[in-house]
């Protein structure tokens, strides 16, 4: 019951759609722009460098903040029980920010707030796929590709540092940190089918940090 309440406090800490929501200051509805997503590629093609970093900084923190809250509600449980506590909030963070209610389900993509959860669990194997993400983006200028290279990092060093005793939870929980992230993983995929057409067809749209 608690993962649940975790999923849901996530899910409403994910509704905070920063590129949605700076797109209405700005007087302008990014889902009536460029790809009509609300995350962050989308924002920066539409609103430029500024937009961009507002919108993953916004995204990115979503799931570490929902993270914290529940280590707040849930401090006096035992620390390996919290953390995968949090990580659940983390997930449902990313499901809030794929699927928000009042966008009629239509968000995202994840991957900044799922980056941020991968902080949560392991600060070093995020922050290696975060930097394999910016490799691949500067070099191909393909966010979907680096996106999903980097994601696909994210799952593969979980799963590694989880052998090796690296996560800061063990037995059944750790098989549960591996669920959680592996339907992360897919999820990923699956909101970036059409990116991935394109990326075998050869008409992905390249990186710009220039408005439109």
């Amino acid at each position: 019951m608690e993962r649940i309440i975790c999923i849901i406090i996530g899910y409403i800490f994910g509704l905070f759609e920063t590129g949605y929501l700076y797109g209405k200051l700005k007087n302008t509805d990014i889902r009536n722009h460029g790809s009509g997503n609300a995350g962050t590629t989308n924002a920066l093609r539409t609103f430029g460098f500024k937009g961009g970093l507002i919108t993953f900084a916004g995204d990115f923190l979503k799931s570490i903040l929902a993270a914290l809250f529940v280590g707040l509600i849930f401090g006096s449980q035992p620390a390996e029980y919290v953390k995968i506590l949090q990580v659940y909030a983390g997930f449902g963070a990313v499901l809030g920010h794929d699927f928000p209610i009042y966008l009629n389900f239509k968000g995202g993509k994840g991957i900044a707030t799922t980056a941020g959860l991968m902080i949560i669990i392991n600060t070093k194997m995020a922050l290696i796929a975060m930097a394999v993400f910016i490799i691949i983006a500067l070099s191909t200028r393909f966010v979907s590709l680096a996106s999903l290279i980097a994601i696909s990092t994210m799952f593969a060093g979980i799963l590694v540092c989880g052998n090796l005793g690296f996560l800061p939870v063990g037995g059944n929980l750790l098989y549960e940190i591996y669920g959680v992230t592996g339907v992360l993983t897919i999820l990923a995929f699956v909101k970036h089918k059409s990116n991935i057409s394109r990326l075998l067809n050869g008409t992905e749209n390249k990186l710009s940090f220039k408005k439109k």
